[in-house]
């Protein structure tokens, strides 16, 4: 069966190591890259990703060999989630990646030849809010922990929609493996996450106390490419997300064979994969002028955090119209 590609080593979450890590990748992935393969037979595309339920229609696709029927030859290359999956387009290890809206946005600003292909998930219920017990309000945090991009947005949106200073909460960000762990040791009063972590938190003593639905907070799921490698691979690209899309349906259509897929995949837990994929939308689109404001949302965000210096040419690296003209 098909199995993730690992790449090497532990991938911070957006720092210099991670880059460097990835551009070793790279270096030793020329030969079989988009530009041909070594067997002479269909370019390889690699699509990097993280390891949660919300990747279950990329998992499935690959253990159903959906690629290879549709003539493709695609590789899944796990990393460890978040703005990585995005660099490693970035260095070239990878082709397309699988990004949050919110997370892929600064990833923009540091490389402006990333493009959003199309939507082909969202949710709005998939992230929850874990408080540790004896918390039972939120004007009750001092401290939460935090992953970059789309957990990042959703806690400051939380705190502010509860009313409290997101500057009067120290916010601890780290990899989300240490987050529930971070939760049990006393270290944070809550954190905002996706399973396998909800679960891991509950199991460390804390409680569920909302979706990030509940404060406004959808985040949606794109497929990304540079642009320079998409400008002669269009046609490919579009076939992938073709594929994508497909499995989509399928997902939706029967969950426990994603869960199983996923397992199979990613070794992720078969009941609270299946769970998960209940709360989250599998429909892949083109993207519209509602994404458009939500990113803008986002972008304004992020410049009053100073997490970014610029905000990234929407109109540019949104590719509006590009899922219907080659994937839909």
């Amino acid at each position: 069966m098909f199995r993730l590609h690992r790449t090497t080593g532990r991938l911070a979450a957006a720092g210099l190591h991670s880059l460097v890590l990835l551009l070793a990748t790279a270096c030793g992935a020329g030969t079989t890259d988009s530009a041909g393969s070594t067997g002479g037979g269909s370019p390889t595309v690699r699509i990097a990703l993280g390891v949660d339920a919300s990747y279950a229609p990329l998992y499935l696709a690959a253990e159903r060999g959906m690629f290879k029927k549709a003539g493709l030859d695609v590789q899944l290359m796990k990393v460890e989630g978040g703005p990585a999956a995005a660099q490693a387009v970035t260095a070239g290890s990878a082709q397309i990646s699988a990004n949050a809206d919110s997370t892929a946005l600064p990833q923009m600003v540091s490389n402006p030849r990333l493009r959003a292909l199309g939507v082909f998930q969202s949710s709005g219920r998939y992230l929850k809010v874990v408080l540790r017990e004896g918390i039972t309000a939120p004007r009750q945090i001092k401290t939460m922990g935090s992953i970059q991009g789309l957990g990042l947005y959703a806690t400051h949106e939380y705190l502010r929609h509860h009313s409290v200073d997101p500057d009067s909460v120290k916010i601890q960000q780290s990899a989300p493996q240490e987050i529930p762990t971070m939760l049990q040791r006393g270290d944070i009063d809550g954190y905002i996450l996706f399973d396998p972590w909800v679960s891991k938190g509950v199991e460390a003593g804390g409680h569920i106390a909302g979706s990030i639905g509940d404060f406004g907070v959808t985040y949606r799921q794109w497929l990304l490419a540079d642009d320079k490698w998409l400008k002669d691979n269009q046609v490919l690209a579009g076939k992938v997300f073709k594929v994508v899309a497909e499995a989509d349906r399928l997902v939706a259509k029967d969950p426990h064979a994603a869960a199983l897929a996923a397992h199979e995949q990613a070794q992720l837990p078969v009941a609270g994969t299946e769970k998960a994929l209940g709360e989250i939308s599998f429909e892949s689109r083109a993207l519209t002028t509602a994404d458009v404001a939500s990113s803008r949302r986002i972008v304004d965000f992020l410049l009053e955090q100073h997490l970014i210096r610029s905000a990234p040419e929407l109109d540019t690296v949104l590719l509006r119209g590009w899922y219907d003209r080659y994937a839909g």
